[in-house]
């Protein structure tokens, strides 16, 4: 059975994609720093009789880091890597003037270093895989300036850029960079809390993420938005 490694795990866009990917078989390696959620996500999953090695901790450690890849080792290997874990910066949201700069490093650390650090992790096995895949979650404020989401913005951007060039360092692998679009998660609820209108669900993309491995297009980043066109 293929497996997958993926950060962030334990409920939104994360889980909702471990749970698409369990149902058609595929063993799991899932992260998360909150032990107790991450071992819900798990147990739910584990009914769909894949096998799910639930790690909790934080993706900025190395040592965590090196725990999951040896875990999907354990398992057969890594045909894919989601780097889905996040970090805003400020919580909620702050114009740039007013960003803390230990903010600014904490969503660099988590969504470009520590994203980075995984993949190094992962390469020999994803190489080794013949049809690995990297998915880095992107976001439309790596690309549009938005009031509040700079911070976060700029480090989205990096990890696109870094995908880029990874995907022409290494051209037997799939690296995407995908935008979900909107959606409804305890993230969004952090950086924006006084924004109660209702958003879509995580679980109302991850068709997107799935058409990405059935088809499996060139290397590029992509917005969720055109990949359900015609779904």
């Amino acid at each position: 059975m293929p497996v997958a490694i993926i950060t962030g795990a334990s409920k939104g866009l994360g889980r909702a994609l471990g749970a698409a990917l369990a149902e058609r078989g595929w063993d799991l390696v899932l992260d998360a720093r909150t032990a107790e959620v991450l071992g819900e996500a798990a147990k739910e999953l584990s009914a769909y009789g894949t096998r799910v090695e639930a790690l909790p901790g934080d993706v900025t450690d190395a040592g965590h880091r090196a725990g999951l890849v040896a875990a999907a080792r354990g398992l057969g290997g890594v045909d894919l890597l989601v780097n889905n874990a996040s970090a805003l910066g400020a919580e909620p949201l702050v114009r740039l003037e007013g960003l803390a700069l230990d903010g600014l490093r904490r969503a660099l650390e988590v969504n470009v270093v520590a994203a980075l650090g995984l993949i190094q992790e992962a390469l020999p096995l994803l190489r080794a895989s013949g049809a690995g895949a990297v998915i880095g979650v992107s976001s439309d404020a790596a690309a549009e300036a938005y009031e509040t989401w700079g911070g976060y913005g700029a480090s989205k951007a990096a990890l696109d850029h870094m995908s880029a060039v990874l995907a022409k360092e290494e051209p037997g692998l799939r690296v995407w960079a995908v935008d979900p679009g909107d959606m409804g998660t305890d993230l969004y609820a952090a950086a924006v809390p006084e924004d109660d209108d209702p958003r879509p669900s995580p679980a109302g993309v991850v068709p997107a993420f799935l058409r990405l491995l059935d088809e499996r297009p060139a290397s590029g980043r992509y917005g969720a938005p055109s990949l359900l066109e015609g779904r």
